[in-house]
């Protein structure tokens, strides 16, 4: 159930990184919704992380999660908000993601 629980967690990282992207350069009322989603993203997904490193060892716990935000964000980026797909950038990504893998399969 913690695992779950720490993909969840994740999930709202790529959420209030999707939300400070849709931020940049608003003000006003739209600013502040953006804002208010991100803080409440973020919250939620320190309180999951936390959850789950309950029983889910912090060394494998921490990665994971910030493992799952970092190739959310990416791939939000590259297909939400137009930014390159480079070859590196994929290849990078492609390392990440197996090394995430391997500390799960690992834990």
């Amino acid at each position: 159930m913690n695992w779950i629980i720490l993909i969840v967690a994740g999930l709202c990282e790529v959420g209030f990184t999707y939300c400070l992207g849709r931020a940049k350069g608003l003000t006003g009322a739209e600013w502040w919704f953006w804002i208010t989603s991100f803080a409440v993203l973020y919250v939620i997904s320190a309180v999951f992380l936390a959850k789950a490193t309950q029983t889910i060892p912090l060394g494998t716990a921490y990665p994971v999660w910030t493992g799952i935000g970092a190739v959310g964000a990416v791939l939000v980026g590259i297909f939400l908000f137009r930014e390159p797909a480079t070859f590196w950038r994929l290849f990078f990504l492609t390392t990440l993601i197996g090394s995430i893998i391997g500390l799960k399969a690992l834990s």
